[in-house]
């Protein structure tokens, strides 16, 4: 019987091509490329990993998102996934992290049977790290999540994981089935398979929200309860000055100098 792992990944605006309309506030996508969430790609990695190393283990790839999402499936099926979902409905559009978890949910408990949830910690374009943890909770999985190391005893059941903390990490042990979000210290994803880029028989379905049986008084922008009132980008800070002298003193002398001429002291 196949280790069946479930990896739940985004399709996100690339941030180095990001840009904010200052007179609305909000992001301008037309013509900013679309990229593999990063922690996801972290995460999908570690589930090849798990493939490579034990025999019959089938990873499957979940998106949420427009039609162009597929194209996220296409990248996770040639870097060697086994399948890919996409859920893509209006209905399920403007969806906040609860609503999303809410469309994953279903939509995990359609592909049914699982040992192994993944997910990145948290996507670029909203950074809250919610989605993984609400994801977890709603199928009512044992979760760990800032996962930095993993291991996975031959017997596909036991796992070890260090989880990052702000001044070092813990060492959690843990059972499949269960859910882990994946940081980018964990691996260094691999590049796509030229097989798989030209292997055509690889299979995306698309789902809708009637697919999953989701209720739709719990998916999209009416029943998500967080609201955005502002974004903006920060200006820039002023240029730098470099305060030069032979010794400290000189140094203190010279900024003291260049302080009374700018400010009255």
């Amino acid at each position: 019987m196949a280790f069946k792992i479930i990896v739940c990944a985004k399709q996100v605006p690339d941030t180095n091509e990001i840009r904010i309309n200052p007179e609305t506030g909000t992001l301008i996508r037309d013509g900013v490329p679309s990229i593999l969430n990063h922690d996801d790609a972290n995460a999908l990695e570690e589930a090849l990993k798990i493939k490579d190393k034990f025999d019959d283990v089938h990873v499957t790839v979940i998106t949420m998102g427009p039609p162009q999402a597929k194209d996220l499936l296409i990248e996770a099926l040639a870097m060697g996934a086994d399948e890919g979902i996409l859920v893509s409905d209006r209905a399920v559009g403007g969806s906040d992290t609860w609503a999303t978890s809410n469309v994953l949910a279903a939509a995990v408990h359609k592909v049914g049977d699982y040992d192994l949830l993944f997910a990145g910690r948290q996507a670029i374009d909203g950074d809250t790290a919610q989605v993984g943890p609400q994801l977890a909770e709603k199928l009512d999985v044992p979760q760990v999540t800032y996962v930095q190391k993993f291991e996975i005893a031959d017997n596909l059941k036991d796992i070890t994981v260090e989880r990052q903390l702000e001044d070092g990490y813990e060492v959690i042990d843990i059972q499949t089935p269960c859910m882990l979000t994946a940081i980018k210290e964990l691996n260094t994803p691999r590049y796509m398979s030229l097989k798989g880029i030209f292997d055509k028989e690889k299979d995306i379905k698309v789902w809708n929200a009637k697919d999953i049986e989701v209720d739709l008084n719990t998916v999209g922008l009416d029943a998500s309860p967080t609201n955005v009132f502002r974004s903006f980008t920060p200006k820039p800070k002023g240029k730098g000055v470099l305060v030069e002298g032979d010794t400290e003193k000189d140094i203190a002398k010279n900024l003291l100098i260049g302080l009374k001429g700018k400010h009255v002291i």
